[in-house]
């Protein structure tokens, strides 16, 4: 019996209630319903890795992830299993969870955030006044990681990213105010930092992965069904998802050409093959990367980018453009 598994991945960027009181710069939420839920449906996912979905407060209750909930009402995700990344107080973050919604049972997910890596530490140079010594450079987000069960026994390894955009990180004393820097020099710094955040945190995605093909090796499991999905914030040859993919290329070993990871967008025309547009340029920055179990069954990905907009232009506001900036991707196995 051959199961249909198609596994989706989106950047809803800042998926929220309408705020109160209302902002000219962002769209109501019911016009964002009516671009976005035809979106979400028109994947079909099975599985669907969701990145920027805000949690909402009512008085005397958990936050809750209740934008997200009116968004898939309706829709085959309504009935879905849910997961997401949550605080210590077990209950969604304000800003930015990770969420997987699957057609398949949720046997466990966890959050991991230098769990597997320290915070390397960094004394900044160009901090003003100057920083005394080193301090914790701390991943953003955590990395979102469950387990869901296909049947017969299989297991489906799902790791949900939103690494460290390209925007660069603060540096104290170095801007003359939120969008301008006083120095090259300080922008380069403040690029510097989110770098080793964004990388760091794709270092302790692949020891995530490494640790998943060490388990199947020990256990004498088959190899292990994996997929990498979300906002990586890099395109396919930047050392972020280097790091991710493992190639023999890069670690001249053979011996580790069964634990290469595969990014399922190579399979799209280059000239079609971009997330997001900046000042008129396609990137891509979202991706659905699989092991070679997985691959095995790969039928195909889309990428839904026909109308995606560029809103790095000037007055390019979210109420002008009430869609996502992202557009979403979507792989198609067959597992036999």
């Amino acid at each position: 019996m051959v199961t249909a598994l198609r596994i989706a991945t989106f950047n809803m960027e800042n998926l929220d209630e309408d705020k109160v009181p209302p902002s000219q710069y962002d769209a109501p939420l019911s016009v964002r319903i009516a671009i976005m839920r035809p979106q979400l449906e028109r994947l079909k996912a099975d599985v669907l890795c969701l990145q920027e979905v805000n949690g909402q407060e009512r008085s005397g209750q958990k936050r809750q992830l209740l934008a997200l909930q009116e968004m898939i009402a309706g829709t085959r995700y309504a009935n879905y299993h849910i997961a997401s990344t949550l605080t210590s107080r077990d209950e969604p973050y304000n800003e930015r969870n990770l969420v997987i919604l699957s057609r398949f049972p949720i046997l466990k997910f966890q959050q991991i955030k230098h769990d597997l890596t320290d915070a390397p530490l960094y004394r900044k140079v160009m901090e003003r006044p100057a920083d005394p010594e080193a301090s914790k450079i701390s991943w953003e987000r955590p990395i979102f990681y469950a387990q869901l069960d296909l049947g017969n026994g299989r297991i489906l390894h799902v790791i949900n990213l939103h690494l460290k955009s390209r925007l660069p990180t603060t540096i104290e004393g170095q801007m003359l105010d939120r969008y301008t820097w006083s120095s090259g020099a300080g922008w380069a710094e403040g690029s510097f930092v989110s770098a080793m955040k964004r990388v760091g945190q794709a270092l302790e995605t692949r020891i995530l992965i490494d640790s998943i093909f060490d388990v199947a090796e020990i256990n004498g499991d088959p190899a292990p069904y994996i997929v990498v999905c979300g906002d990586f914030n890099a395109d396919i040859d930047d050392v972020t998802m280097k790091a991710i993919r493992g190639m023999v290329e890069d670690t001249g070993n053979p011996g580790l050409v069964g634990r290469v990871m595969v990014p399922c967008e190579l399979s799209v025309p280059e000239q079609a093959r971009f997330t997001l547009k900046h000042l008129g340029k396609g990137e891509m920055l979202d991706h659905i990367v699989a092991s070679r179990a997985l691959l095995a069954y790969y039928q195909g990905t889309q990428i839904h980018n026909e109308i995606v907009p560029d809103e790095s232009g000037a007055f390019h506001t979210d109420a002008k453009f009430p869609e996502s900036d992202h557009a979403p991707v979507v792989a198609t196995f067959e597992l036999e």
